[in-house]
């Protein structure tokens, strides 16, 4: 969400953008698996709106049906999945998928990228890091920069189970937080979701910390249980399925917007900036291309 709001951003000030993501598809931790005619939202299960921007953002993609209420307390959903929003954001620009970047290399006043494959891309005017803060401090120490405070993130690990059940009665969205589960969501009462009773379970942090290394096996297992005694009945899965978050929730922010060096334009954005929360992604995406905006208007 923050990289594909910095980029809307920037496009629509006019400015030639290039998006690197090494997942399949974009989305990020607002992630969606099939596994057959199984949908499951593994990753962030809704987003809710609390500053005007993102207000606005959501009103408009519930507007256009890209994203649509669930399980109340002002939630929302991505429709057909919650990865629909980020789609959204980066409709008609260049992104390049399954593209793992391992260095940004400065060569005068110009930015090149070079990924996993050896290839270098460029040249670039400035460059935005947007995933997790761990992730970007290695990118940034392998070649040879820094932005102060990224090393000061934490997040959390969590453990997600997905089950396509044969029957099973459960409330939309129920959060124990109570060892091992943490949340239950009932995926298949989205709106615009297949058919079918579908699960996503996610594991408690302390859990999930606890049995990081577990083989999926071990954890699909122990999981399965631990649901089934928590809804108080037997699950028959026909899928049952586990996902692996090593950063899934910010437990310490850095209380800025964003991270920018102007000298280098060079910047960080993240929910890792301001909290655990798609509006943060979100904010913190626009906070830098906002930043990247203002420095051209300036050396202009």
């Amino acid at each position: 969400m923050a990289g594909a709001a910095a980029a809307r951003r920037l496009a629509e000030a006019g400015l030639r953008v290039q998006v690197f993501d090494k997942g399949r598809g974009v989305g990020g931790r607002m992630a969606t698996r099939r596994s057959g005619a199984a949908q499951f939202d593994h990753g962030a299960q809704f987003m809710r709106a609390h500053g005007h921007a993102f207000a606005i953002r959501l009103e408009d993609w519930v507007r256009r049906g890209v994203a649509a209420p669930w399980a109340g307390s002002g939630r929302h959903v991505g429709q057909p999945s919650m990865s629909a929003p980020v789609r959204d954001l980066l409709a008609g620009l260049a992104v390049m998928s399954t593209t793992t970047i391992t260095r940004i290399l400065r060569r005068e006043s110009e930015w090149h990228i070079e990924d996993a494959t050896g290839a270098v891309h460029g040249p670039f005017g400035a460059v935005a890091i947007t995933f997790p803060a761990p992730q970007a401090l290695t990118l940034l120490e392998t070649s040879g920069f820094a932005l102060p405070g990224v090393a000061l993130a934490r997040y959390a690990p969590c453990w997600s189970l997905m089950l396509a059940v044969e029957a099973a009665t459960a409330e939309p969205l129920m959060e124990p937080r109570e060892d091992p589960i943490g949340l239950i969501a009932c995926d298949s009462s989205k709106p615009g979701r297949p058919d079918g009773i579908r699960l996503t379970i996610h594991a408690t942090p302390d859990w999930s910390r606890q049995h990081l290394e577990d083989p999926r096996e071990t954890v699909v297992s122990a999981l399965v249980q631990a649901t089934a005694e928590r809804l108080g009945t037997t699950l028959r899965p026909t899928v049952a399925e586990a996902h692996r978050w090593r950063y899934a929730q910010v437990e310490v922010a850095l209380g800025v917007p964003s991270l920018y060096d102007p000298a280098l334009r060079l910047g960080a954005a993240g929910d890792w900036c301001i909290g655990a929360r798609i509006e943060a992604a979100h904010d913190s995406g626009l906070h830098l291309a906002e930043a990247i905006l203002a420095d051209r208007g300036a050396a202009a």
